[in-house]
């Protein structure tokens, strides 16, 4: 069976902070803690941020490299989310992209 919900994908930096954590880190405690199940964390070699500036993976300096954040959640579990992200002020960029999600081929559930 599947589910219809949002692909959020958010985009930051190795170096983004929320806090006393990193933002992507932060990003998937939150997630965790709200009952948000199949989050990934992925970095990039290059990406252009929101200022039009490039930030990139540098030999010696690893803290301005890329960073997304990619969820799949139900409109309800979207709205627990940005409700949590817009009043801790996370300032964060994400896109949400519509999509249909599930399990294929999994065992039967145990009766």
């Amino acid at each position: 069976m599947s589910t219809l919900g949002f692909q959020i994908t958010f985009f930051t930096g190795e170096g983004r902070r929320h806090g006393h954590q990193p933002m992507a880190r932060w990003l998937m405690d939150t997630a965790q803690r709200l009952g948000i199940g199949g989050a990934t964390l992925a970095t990039a070699v290059d990406g252009i941020g929101r200022g039009g500036r490039v930030h990139s993976a540098h030999f010696f300096e690893l803290a301005d490299q890329p960073v997304e954040v990619t969820l799949l959640v139900t409109p309800v579990q979207w709205e627990a989310l940005a409700r949590e992200l817009t009043e801790a002020q996370a300032n964060v960029f994400y896109a949400k992209t519509p999509v249909e999600f599930g399990v294929l081929g999994a065992p039967p559930a145990a009766s």
